[in-house]
């Protein structure tokens, strides 16, 4: 169903992106797909859920999330990409997917090829360890890591959660060993069990550790982040470390200049209004959307940052 008059009035004051794209070729005028390149239970799928219902108000359309994981969350940003390119189909990416991923193995997509809108979110990895882990403090834990051989847990091979764990043993002279799951549910299912010794974990692993079943030992940001104002940052225990996630939004290459402009326009609205910022604020994810060619910009600097801690790691992943 269309936007009714009155909505779409409203929307061409607001909205100038919009209501040129609806001129021009009645978009939108039916559903968005928009995928989560993860199973439930993470930190992607929370972000696509949060933006889903305010974007669909936004536009007068339904914005419909659909998970598909597997492999790092690249076959979901590949079933994007493979898409009709008319902005029905939309995909969440991330480092694993499209800044990391290209320097670790063979991508079935072009990844700075596709036509990407807008970073969406950022936030610390929280490093959160067993609870019966025999270090209280960050300097036990590092003392701990260099004398015997621990094991991290990541949402998957090629995932930011694998890298940002790579970044730690290069930065901190340590030789943990990774163990990749198939998505943050599984990971931390582990944790709990006490299968794996840590996790680096996205906003979603708070809800473990406010449960007792995990305990924050620090976060990846450069400096303390206020929902876990007493796990320190790892750069207190090791100078100059930082590793902080976000998650994108794109669509298939192709994408007309005017919808692209369009969905850019209606996502950065949503992201930067205060009601919907507090809601994505209290789930750990903080609102950080930026102008087309800045977002470019800084997906080609992360490319170039990673592609340097692949390099050093002899990180290769096969298939």
């Amino acid at each position: 169903m269309t936007i009714r008059r009155r909505s779409l009035l409203a929307a061409s004051l607001a909205l100038p992106g919009i209501a040129r794209a609806q001129g021009a070729g009645g978009y939108p005028n039916r559903p968005i797909r928009l995928i989560a390149p993860f199973p439930p239970g993470g930190g992607v799928d929370l972000t696509a859920r949060l933006l889903a219902e305010p974007l669909s108000r936004e536009i007068g359309q339904t914005v419909v999330v659909e998970n598909r994981g597997g492999a790092g969350g690249v076959i979901g940003v590949e079933a994007m990409s493979r898409a009709a390119p008319d902005g029905y189909t939309l995909s969440l990416t991330g480092a694993g997917t499209i800044t990391a991923g290209p320097h670790l193995r063979r991508l079935p997509y072009e990844a700075l090829g596709l036509t990407h809108i807008t970073r969406l979110v950022r936030m610390p990895f929280i490093v959160a360890v067993r609870t019966d882990l025999p270090a209280q403090t960050l300097a036990e834990f590092l003392d701990l890591a260099k004398r015997q051989e621990l094991r991290y847990a990541s949402g998957g091979l090629g995932t930011s959660q694998h890298l940002t764990g790579e970044l730690f043993n290069q930065m901190a002279g340590l030789r943990m060993v990774h163990v990749p799951y198939r998505g943050t549910g599984p990971a931390l299912n582990d944790l709990a069990a006490k299968v794996v010794d840590l996790y680096f974990g996205d906003p979603a692993t708070l809800s473990l550790i406010n449960a007792g079943g995990a305990r924050a030992l620090a976060v990846t940001s450069p400096r303390r982040w206020p929902l876990l104002p007493d796990a320190p940052a790892v750069a207190e225990g090791v100078p100059g470390y930082e590793s902080e996630n976000w998650y994108g939004l794109a669509a298939p290459p192709g994408l007309p200049a005017e919808i692209r402009r369009a969905i850019h326009a209606a996502v950065v609205k949503v992201m930067r209004d205060p009601a919907n910022v507090r809601r994505f604020d209290e789930a750990g994810l903080h609102p950080a959307v930026m102008e087309l060619a800045e977002y470019e910009a800084f997906l080609r600097a992360d490319s170039t940052r990673w592609e340097g801690v692949v390099r050093t790691g002899n990180i290769r992943i096969d298939g």
